[in-house]
């Protein structure tokens, strides 16, 4: 019965890590996105493109944690 339950833990494992690296990424993308529109008056289009840029790098840093 054991062997049984151990794939639902590592999923529930796996589940945990990849919700962490969602997270990471939006929090990353939501913070510089409103820091260039509303601190820095950034056109709509480079905000966009800076936020994706942070959540691709803050998505990158959060796996590699996460593998250690």
């Amino acid at each position: 019965m054991g062997g049984l339950s151990q794939p639902s833990v590592q999923g529930s494992g796996a589940m945990k890590k990849w919700g962490f690296i969602a997270l990471h990424a939006a929090v990353a993308a939501a913070f510089i996105f409103l820091l260039q529109r509303f601190s820095l008056n950034a056109s709509l289009e480079s905000s966009l493109l800076w936020a994706l840029t942070f959540a691709v790098c803050a998505a990158g840093l959060a796996y590699k944690q996460t593998i250690r």
